[in-house]
């Protein structure tokens, strides 16, 4: 795909005002610019089917838009509601039961009280938060993708490496998401004979009809999402709350450096959850203008990372603190983590079940972004990749994880769980390099955002890519992996 392909496929009007609205131009003008592009790619029978799609894309408003650039001409205006929407766009993202159900390890697998499991988590979430909310301020400022932005850090080649990793991130944690989804909907129809694999596939199909859609769509859902479960989390805790134990110490008679080790291992989960958002989170501003000031997307991500993250956390570790005393809790969380947050809302009766699937509905909120990331990643290892619409990729991304998803609803979410805390690694390295390359290398050369698909202006990344294997390597012998028991157990 040329580059003036790359920057006229897509329209958007000038004069907006708010986010969402982005991506409406005219269908006049996206019509046009699509078939202009078409001409330009090679003349295969599977080119111009391809394009031949992408053009019914626009014609329905669909977002077309892949991986190319968003020039200055076609960002919306800056407004207050713009940062308002970075705020509740990452509180929607988070406020959902995967991080309840991460916060429960701390007491139930690393054995910590609740006082400890609470501080490692906050801090985990404030340290993880830190990269990811520095490179969404590179989504104003470049036009350009997370990964896309990748190629000026670590070459045209080893940036391949990284979309492959990041690939594994998003479908990872989408999986994840998709089985407790899944847990609490089959845990709250019993009697209806409700199995994971429906509320898997339930969850599936609602986030692919958003990230369908696009940018638009995605940032209008994300908007509202939010509310609904910030209420069903609020009377959680009212309900659950006094069964909190707050003061017992499982970890009394185990060894100190037994103790330290599972205080660090709960961080770096903790650390983890938030730090991976890094490798996608300037997708979600690239159509903000280039003088926004920098400063205030990144305190905006970070304020709203950590609040929704630590709140998340310090509920999910709650629950799992009061298993001891309350057998009910107890033998909820033997089935699952979703049947335990089920559990812990059954003394509402019928309005507690209706709250449960509010909880469930509100995974699609955490589903959407690494989904319509994934769509876009995609396209970044090649040619042939970016000729395929986004939505194909955004479809091949949804149908991995469910199948993945119903396979491995029983034995596959624990090994990923061990695996996506060790994603967290490589995201630490790729960061540094990034800082290397801001604060050194491009300190007085500064980016030539413009050069964002041609080979012979980007980096080759030799060094960064040595850089990159050691330092995982390094992180890989020197880590203590212990294989998580009752991470996450799931059962029809």
């Amino acid at each position: 795909m040329t580059q003036r392909h790359a920057d006229t496929v897509e329209m958007p009007e000038h004069n907006i005002q708010d986010p969402a609205e982005a991506e409406k131009g005219s269908r006049h003008d996206l019509h046009n610019a699509a078939a202009d592009g078409a001409a330009e790619v090679e003349s295969g029978g599977l080119s111009r089917l391809l394009k031949a799609f992408e053009r019914t894309l626009i014609r329905y408003n669909l977002e077309a838009r892949g991986i190319q650039r968003v020039p200055p001409s076609q960002r919306h205006d800056r407004s207050q509601l713009g940062f308002m929407q970075v705020f509740l766009l990452w509180i929607s993202i988070n406020l959902a039961a995967n991080n309840l159900t991460l916060g429960m390890l701390g007491p139930a697998v690393f054995s910590l009280s609740f006082f400890d499991a609470s501080l490692c988590a906050t801090f985990g979430a404030v340290l993880g938060s830190l990269p990811t909310a520095y490179i969404a301020t590179f989504g104003p400022r470049s036009g350009n993708r997370t990964m896309v932005f990748t190629r000026y850090i670590m070459g045209w080649w080893p940036a391949k490496l990284i979309v492959v990793l990041t690939l594994v991130i998003l479908l990872g944690y989408s999986l994840l998401d998709a089985i407790i989804a899944g847990q609490i909907l089959s845990a709250v129809s019993t009697s209806n004979g409700l199995t994971i694999v429906v509320g898997i596939v339930i969850v599936a199909v609602i986030t692919w009809i958003i990230t369908t859609f696009g940018y638009s769509i995605f940032h209008w859902y994300e908007r509202y999402a939010w509310l609904p479960q910030l209420i069903v989390i609020c009377i959680l805790a009212g309900v659950a709350g006094p069964k909190f134990d707050l003061y017992t110490d499982p970890a009394a008679e185990l060894d100190y450096r037994t103790v330290i080790g599972n205080r660090l291992s709960f961080f770096s989960l903790c650390y983890a959850a938030a730090v991976t958002y890094a490798c996608a989170s300037a997708d979600y501003f690239v159509y903000y203008p280039e003088d926004t000031p920098r400063w205030k997307v990144f305190w905006v991500t970070l304020l709203a990372l950590v609040v929704s993250f630590t709140f998340e956390f310090v509920i999910g570790i709650g629950l799992t603190s009061g298993r001891a005393s309350n057998p009910d809790w107890s033998n909820a969380y033997e089935i699952s983590q979703g049947a335990l947050a089920v559990e812990a809302l059954k003394p509402l009766g019928g309005f507690g079940s209706f709250l449960s699937v509010i909880l469930a509905l509100g995974l699609v909120a955490n589903l959407i972004p690494p989904t319509y990331s994934s769509g876009v990643d995609f396209q970044v290892l090649g040619r042939y990749f970016e000729i395929v619409p986004r939505v194909v990729w955004n479809t091949l991304g949804c149908v991995i994880y469910t199948v993945c998803a119903i396979a491995g609803r029983e034995h596959l979410a624990e090994i990923f769980t061990n695996f996506l805390a060790l994603m967290g690694y490589w995201v630490s390295i790729w960061f540094a390099i990034v800082l290397e390359e801001q604060f050194i290398f491009r300190r007085k050369q500064g980016w030539n955002w413009e050069a964002w698909n041609d080979q012979r202006k980007l980096p080759i990344g030799v060094a960064a890519l040595i850089a990159f294997v050691i330092g995982w390597v390094g992180a890989i012998l020197s880590m203590a992996q212990v294989v998580s028991r009752i991470a996450i157990n799931s059962s029809v």
